[in-house]
């Protein structure tokens, strides 16, 4: 019922979906950005009902505290401590070896905050569970969610970083644009 609630609210906002996650693909790391504003996360909600996929996703700790946290657990959310130096990566990867089944979104900037480069976690993730990296862009001035085809990962990080620069080139988010530039510097 939540999702027909989403997926109706999603419409009538006037967002559309370009592109779809083959349903061939069991498990994925989705990344979406731009990450701005507030707004991305019940647009996101919205998005992945009209996707139809189960998604879950990962958040800062303090969402999952109370009295809301109960809320971003039902919603799917999985908790990130950011304040303690711990393997991020191998723990998701593990999250993947552990499910037959699993897509997780994360944003790549890591924070609505503007940044000069994006942590790379996600990439590392892909290659670590042998995964694709689904790319997903709110590009909010024409009021649609992109969708990449799966991306594997080689072993050539910067040839990597081209193709998800590519994707995001022409996609505008609430309050800023990512530049090429951005993507590169997060792998020097």
């Amino acid at each position: 019922m939540l999702n027909k609630i989403l997926i109706f609210i999603f419409k009538a906002l006037g967002w559309k979906l370009s592109g779809h996650v083959p349903i061939t693909v069991s498990q994925s790391i989705i990344i979406v950005a731009p990450h701005a504003s507030w707004v991305d996360f019940p647009l996101g909600l919205c998005a992945r009902a009209a996707i139809r996929l189960k998604i879950s996703y990962l958040g800062k700790a303090e969402l999952f505290k109370p009295p809301f946290g109960w809320l971003f657990s039902c919603l799917g959310g999985y908790p990130v401590d950011r304040s303690k130096h711990n393997n991020m990566v191998d723990a998701v990867v593990n999250l993947f070896r552990a499910n037959q089944q699993l897509h997780i979104a994360i944003a790549p900037e890591g924070t609505r905050k503007d940044v000069t480069k994006l942590k790379t976690g996600f990439y590392y993730v892909a290659k670590g569970a042998n995964i694709p990296i689904i790319m997903v862009g709110f590009d909010y001035p024409r009021k649609t969610v992109f969708i990449s085809k799966p991306f594997y990962p080689t072993n050539n990080i910067e040839a990597d970083f081209d193709e998800i620069a590519k994707f995001y080139n022409n996609i505008e988010g609430i309050q800023k644009s990512w530049i090429k530039e951005t993507i590169h510097k997060s792998i020097k």
